[in-house]
C-alpha cells in the first residue's frame, strides 16, 4: 500500500505492530483523518498533547493508539485511563478501545461512570485491569475509596476537556491528575480551547505539543438557514420546519428546561414523536430515550446544552436552535452536530429581535453574515401524515442480570416470530431492560410474539414505548 491516499495519509506508514496493522485494515481503517495525520506521529513519540479538533474528527483513534502501543499486557494494573464528561461518551469510547484493541491479547478495559452501582465496578477494579475509561466524579470517588490505582499509569487523556470544564469537573479533573505518576503521557481533547483548558494544562502537563485543526464543517456540508421569530411564534416555528423539510431525524436546542417540556408538548400535540432530554431526568429516563433517538423511533429530540454533552448522534439530518446560545462556542458545537462524516445537514436558528445581538456575534466569529428566510416560505408538505420515526421501541424487561444478549432478542423475534432481521434495528441490553427497534408496520406483531413466547426459553414481559 501507498503511504498516502486521496483521503488522507495510510495508517501503515505509522510505528504500530503488525498485529494492530492487521487490525487497522480488518476494520476498514486505512486513510488517515487530518486529526489523526497531524496527532499521531508525535503521540507516539510520547509528547505530551493538546488537539483542538471538532467531534466526528476521528479523535477517538487518536488517542486509542498511542494509549495501546504503551499497554504491557502482563501487568495486571491500570496503565491508562481516559476521562470522559458523560456516560454515554465513556461507553462510546471504549466500546472503539475495544475493537481496537482487538490485535492484543486479553486487553481488559473497564469503565467506571454515574449512574451505574459502585459496588459491580469496585468487584470488577478489584479483578484487575488495563484501561479505565470513566466520568472525573465516579474516577474520584473510586480514587477516594482506594479501590482503584494509578501507581502504574502511563497515559492519561482528557476527551472533551471544554464540555468537563463546561459541566464544572474542573476541580475533579485536576485532584485526578495529582493522584496520577508525574513520568506519564498526558493527551488533551478539545473542540474549544477555553481559557480554562489552558489553565489545565499548564498545571499538569509537560511541554504539550499544540494541534489545532481550525476546520470548520465545509459550507455545502451544513446548510445553515435563520428565521426571524417574535417570541408567540417560536414553538410553532419548529413544527412548520419539520413539516417543510421532514428531516428524518432532528436535534432541537432549548435554552431552558422548560423551553424543552413546552416544546415537546406543541410536537406531541401535531402528532410527531418527540422526546426531552434535560438535567431533570434520572439516569433510566435518560438511557431510555437517547436508546429511543438513536434507534431511529423517535424524530425529534429535545436538549438543553448541558444534557446534550457528548452524545455522538449518527446520521442527524437537522438541528434546530430554538433559542439562540448567549455563546458562541456553543452554537458552533450545536451546528456542528450534524453533517457528520461527509453527510449533508440543516441548521435552522430561530431569532427573536431580543437576540440579534447574540447573532451579531455568531456573524463576527464565523465571518460572514447569517442568511435569513422568511416564515412564510414554510409551506406544509403534501404528505398525509405527520412526520413519523420508522421504528418503535420495545422494551423487555430483564437485561444483563437475566444473562440476556442481543442474540437472544435477535433469535427470538426472526426464528420464532418470523420477522426478517431487515425488520429489526438496534438492541440494546442494560442490566435490567432491553430494547429492542422494529419497523413501525410490524410493531404490534412483535411485541404480541414477545409476550406470548419466549426469549432464552424464559416468558418476558413486553411493551411498547
Amino acid at each position: 500500500m501507498s503511504n498516502s491516499s486521496p483521503n488522507g495519509p495510510a495508517f501503515d506508514g505509522l510505528a504500530l505492530s503488525a498485529p494492530m496493522q492487521a487490525n487497522l485494515q480488518r476494520l476498514g481503517y486505512t486513510a488517515m483523518t487530518p486529526v489523526q495525520a497531524a496527532s499521531l506521529p508525535l503521540a507516539l513519540a510520547g509528547h505530551d498533547l493538546i488537539v483542538q479538533a471538532k467531534t466526528g474528527s476521528g479523535k477517538t483513534v487518536a488517542f486509542s493508539l498511542p494509549l495501546l502501543a504503551q499497554i504491557d499486557t502482563r501487568r495486571f494494573d491500570v496503565q491508562a485511563l481516559v476521562l470522559c464528561p458523560t456516560r454515554e461518551l465513556a461507553d462510546q469510547v471504549a466500546t472503539e478501545l475495544r475493537r481496537l484493541a482487538r490485535a492484543e491479547d486479553n486487553v481488559k478495559i473497564l469503565t467506571l461512570c454515574g449512574g451505574s452501582p459502585v459496588r459491580p465496578q469496585i468487584d470488577s477494579l478489584a479483578h484487575g485491569a488495563h484501561i479505565v475509561v470513566g466520568t472525573p466524579g465516579r474516577v474520584l470517588d473510586h480514587l477516594s475509596r482506594d479501590t482503584l490505582n494509578l501507581d502504574a499509569l502511563r497515559t492519561l487523556v482528557l476527551d472533551e476537556a471544554d464540555r468537563m470544564l463546561d459541566m464544572g469537573f474542573a476541580d475533579d479533573m485536576a485532584q485526578v491528575a495529582a493522584r496520577c505518576p508525574k513520568q506519564r503521557q498526558t493527551l488533551m481533547f478539545s473542540a474549544t480551547y477555553p481559557e480554562g483548558a489552558a489553565n489545565l494544562a499548564r498545571r499538569f502537563m509537560r511541554q504539550p505539543q499544540e494541534v489545532k485543526l481550525a476546520e470548520r464543517h465545509s459550507v455545502g456540508q451544513i446548510q445553515q438557514r435563520f428565521y426571524e421569530v417574535t417570541e408567540t411564534e417560536r414553538l410553532h416555528a419548529v413544527g412548520l420546519l419539520l413539516d417543510h423539510f421532514r428531516p428524518a431525524s432532528t436535534l432541537a436546542f432549548c435554552n431552558t428546561k422548560q423551553q424543552c417540556r413546552d416544546l415537546v408538548a406543541v410536537l406531541e400535540g401535531q402528532g410527531l414523536v418527540a422526546l426531552a432530554l434535560h438535567g431533570d431526568l434520572d439516569q433510566r429516563d435518560r438511557d431510555q430515550v437517547l436508546v429511543r433517538f438513536a434507534n431511529g423511533s423517535c424524530s425529534v429530540l429535545v436538549a438543553t446544552d448541558v444534557a446534550a454533552r457528548g452524545l455522538d448522534i449518527a446520521q442527524l439530518e437537522a438541528v434546530i436552535n430554538v433559542d439562540v446560545s448567549p455563546d458562541v462556542d456553543t452554537h458552533t458545537h450545536r451546528v456542528g452536530r450534524t453533517g457528520r462524516a461527509g453527510e449533508a445537514g440543516w441548521a435552522f436558528t430561530l431569532v427573536s429581535m431580543d437576540e440579534m445581538g447574540r447573532v451579531g456575534r455568531i456573524d463576527h466569529a464565523q465571518g460572514h453574515a447569517s442568511v435569513f428566510h422568511p416564515l412564510s416560505e414554510l409551506t406544509p408538505s403534501t404528505e398525509p401524515h405527520p412526520l413519523q420515526p420508522p421504528r418503535v421501541t420495545l422494551q423487555i424487561l430483564g437485561g444483563r442480570k437475566e444473562k440476556i444478549r442481543p442474540g437472544d432478542v435477535l433469535g427470538a423475534l426472526t426464528k420464532d416470530m418470523g420477522l426478517s432481521g431487515a425488520q429489526i434495528g438496534k438492541i440494546n441490553v442494560n442490566d435490567f431492560s432491553t430494547y429492542v427497534a422494529v419497523d413501525r408496520d410490524v410493531a404490534a406483531r412483535a411485541l404480541k410474539g414477545l409476550n406470548t413466547g419466549k426469549v432464552k426459553g424464559k416468558s418476558v414481559k413486553a411493551r411498547a414505548l
